[in-house]
């Protein structure tokens, strides 16, 4: 088993995984243009799903022009804090592939990678000293029409990226939130041979 952040794997994972979480305390300070593309970059070398790569990200720095509709566009629980963030995208995934044909035909799997390279995203800001929090709490249709996303295209997640602060930047409500989650015993999601049904 493995200790760090006040966290206790099951099995000897490297502490890096323990170590990643999702706080909401951000210090509201600017990331390098270059950080931010390094972490995208990162994020791009995912599991490229037959090199179809149907994951695309759009995004703000906080203080740039686009910053306040980004904002705008989560649900008003997430702009409480995701304000303080340093930047903000959002993760969209392409729901069809390319036959080498030419051919569009539906992806079964476009999610799924966008979220492989969401993980990547969030590891390499992990390691250059940033949190990355995921939310599902968006306005979707109000980023399909804002930011121009094309049919054939879905809106999966936003994405909070900065310098975690002390947690008493946050409302109260959140404050008491902000340690990092732990996570079901591994045999409640894990089932070797067949699905087996646990309590929820």
């Amino acid at each position: 088993m493995t200790n760090s952040n006040s966290r206790q794997s099951e099995y000897p994972v490297d502490p890096l995984f323990l170590d990643r979480w999702s706080p909401r305390a951000f210090d509201g300070g600017a990331m390098p243009h270059e950080h931010l593309l390094t972490i995208l970059d990162a994020a791009h070398w995912a599991p490229s799903a037959s090199n179809q790569q149907p994951w695309r990200f759009v995004y703000a720095h906080k203080d740039s022009e686009n910053w306040p509709l980004f904002v705008e566009l989560l649900v008003e629980a997430n702009q409480r804090w995701a304000k303080n963030a340093s930047v903000l995208l959002f993760v969209i995934s392409r729901s069809y592939n390319i036959s080498r044909e030419g051919e569009k035909k539906p992806s079964g799997t476009h999610s799924f990678d966008a979220g492989a390279a969401w993980f990547s995203l969030a590891m390499q800001a992990h390691l250059l000293g940033y949190h990355a929090h995921g939310m599902a709490g968006i306005l979707k249709d109000q980023i399909v029409e804002k930011l121009d996303v094309p049919d054939g295209y879905k809106v999966e997640a936003a994405v909070a990226i900065g310098t975690m602060t002390d947690k008493g930047v946050l409302p109260d409500d959140l404050a008491e939130r902000e340690v990092p989650s732990k996570r079901l015993p591994l045999s409640d999601v894990a089932f070797e041979g067949r699905f087996i049904v646990k309590a929820d």
